[in-house]
């Protein structure tokens, strides 16, 4: 079998969780023996993330415009955005609001070859450029979504979306994220707060993009407000700069929490791993979001999580339902004190959390499930 993945950026720093989901699922293809490309521009690539990359192979083409990943119109582009859909036998559009996807939709349509989506979270119109995204939609965004073979949700939670866009939830396949363990070896997490420069103090950590949807500034104000009760702690956020630093930098002044704050940028690699191994908790305080990633990775290094209910991850209360709370400073800050207020509660949850993610979420496990789905696809092509 022969798969097309396409996606803007396979770059954490610009493709987030979306980036990530995209990368594991076409190794993981590919080492159940998948024939395996992705599709995506070469804005932030670097060879130790192609290397890791196989066996499924990359092409790449040029970024004309990094902001809204807009590549660069030419015949090559075209002709080999061609020659890789007629090679394919499925191809999968991973999120919506793409250029990319819709040059290899009209390549789709012109070969007559069947495609999936994956819009992970990425239906509602939210965010910044609203005008834009309605503007795709009636030229060709809604054509995408409704002429797909098939409609991947990584969580029940997105079935209102894809009903917004005309498509029944009996329709959807739920598969959700993954992890995968070994890319969050132990490390030598003294070392890591050193080079950090980070106190050896409990932590709570926020990792992720610093933007608005994600909620930084609603896990600031709730650590704030915790900030007597649990005097011991301190904040940690670890991701770039997403057009919300400057703001949470301000705030922090003004609360006068700078000693017990910190920002880090970006972090990745034996970093990254050493970042949730260094945290007593972590904390995703998203707005929206279809399934964090994140918070499985903290899972599959033994640390607890505390999410949103925006965050269409339900199924963390299975283990424990105080790991979810409002999207609110005040949800927030109530969930901190419940977990953190006695040092019984995290030691009791941690192991049940990992064992959970560990069980449900291996990428191993999940690969086949597209397999699966590919498959009845191409059976009923034929």
């Amino acid at each position: 079998m022969r798969v097309l993945n396409v996606t803007s950026s396979i770059d954490l720093k610009a493709g987030g969780g979306g980036a990530e989901r995209t990368f594991q699922m076409s190794r993981f293809l590919s080492k159940h023996g998948v024939q395996c490309t992705v599709l995506t521009l070469n804005t932030g690539l670097d060879a130790q993330r192609v290397a890791a990359l196989a066996p499924a192979t990359l092409v790449a083409l040029d970024s004309m415009w990094r902001r809204f990943h807009v590549p660069k119109i030419s015949w090559n582009s075209w002709t080999t955005i061609r020659r890789l859909v007629k090679e394919a036998d499925i191809i999968h559009l991973m999120a919506h609001w793409s250029v990319l996807s819709v040059a290899v939709y009209f390549a789709i349509r012109f070969s007559s070859k069947p495609y999936v989506v994956c819009p992970a979270g990425s239906l509602p119109l939210f965010g910044r450029s609203g005008w834009l995204k309605r503007i795709y939609n009636v030229v060709v965004g809604n054509s995408i979504i409704r002429n797909a073979s098939a409609w991947i949700a990584v969580t029940a939670s997105e079935f209102p979306h894809f009903e917004s866009y005309g498509i029944s939830s009996s329709k959807v396949t739920v598969i959700p994220n993954g992890v995968c363990e070994e890319d969050f070896p132990k490390t030598d997490v003294k070392a890591f707060l050193s080079r950090r420069g980070l106190p050896e103090a409990p932590v709570i950590l926020f990792m992720g993009r610093i933007n608005a949807i994600k909620g930084p500034d609603l896990l600031l104000q709730a650590f704030a407000q915790v900030r007597n009760r649990l005097p011991e702690y301190h904040l940690v956020f670890a991701g770039p700069d997403a057009g919300m630093l400057s703001e949470l930098r301000n705030a922090v002044a003004v609360l006068g929490l700078g000693e017990c704050v910190h920002f880090l940028g970006y972090v990745g690699g034996a970093d990254k791993a050493s970042a949730y191994r260094s945290a007593k908790l972590l904390v995703v305080p998203s707005l929206q979001e279809a399934m964090s990633i994140v918070a499985l990775e903290a899972g599959i290094c033994g640390i607890p999580v505390l999410l949103t209910d925006q965050c269409g991850f339900g199924d963390i209360r299975l283990v424990d339902p105080r790991l979810e709370v409002p999207a609110t400073a005040e949800g927030i800050s109530e969930g901190l004190v419940r977990l953190l207020g006695e040092e019984k509660v995290l030691k009791e949850v941690a192991p049940v959390w990992q064992d959970f993610v560990a069980r449900r979420y291996a990428w191993d496990s999940i690969a086949p499930q597209y397999i699966g789905l590919y498959c009845a696809i191409l059976g009923t092509v034929k």
